[in-house]
């Protein structure tokens, strides 16, 4: 298993959009997290949900905290992964959510 949190893309976001997380055509890029991440560290993964589907995943290089969320102006922490991710052939049904959950990687399945 692989530790990490599942985020989920905005449906608003094109498949063309989301595509460059795994098509190698994007540098690193980074997802927001509320406060500080207290169980993750670099080499964790996020696993991205879209369209109600877990699709994929991408490895934690740094989390750097003490940014503001522009509209609140709450605390929260910069994800920072490294692309391309791992995509997998056949999305799992997964419910989105808000912010962030943490996630063991019990599902994810083995790509050979």
């Amino acid at each position: 298993m692989s530790f990490g949190i599942t985020k989920t893309i905005p449906a608003e976001r094109t498949p063309a959009e989301v595509n460059t997380l795994y098509d190698g055509t994007r540098g690193e890029f980074e997802f927001h997290m509320a406060g500080t991440p207290s169980k993750l560290a670099p080499e964790d993964y996020v696993y991205t949900i879209y369209n109600n589907h877990l699709i994929g995943r991408l490895r934690i290089t740094r989390i750097e905290s003490g940014a503001t969320n522009p509209k609140s102006g709450r605390p929260r922490s910069l994800i920072y992964v490294e692309t391309p991710g791992e995509r997998i052939p056949h999305p799992i049904p997964r419910q989105g959510h808000q912010g962030t959950r943490y996630y063991d990687g019990a599902d994810w399945p083995q790509i050979e």
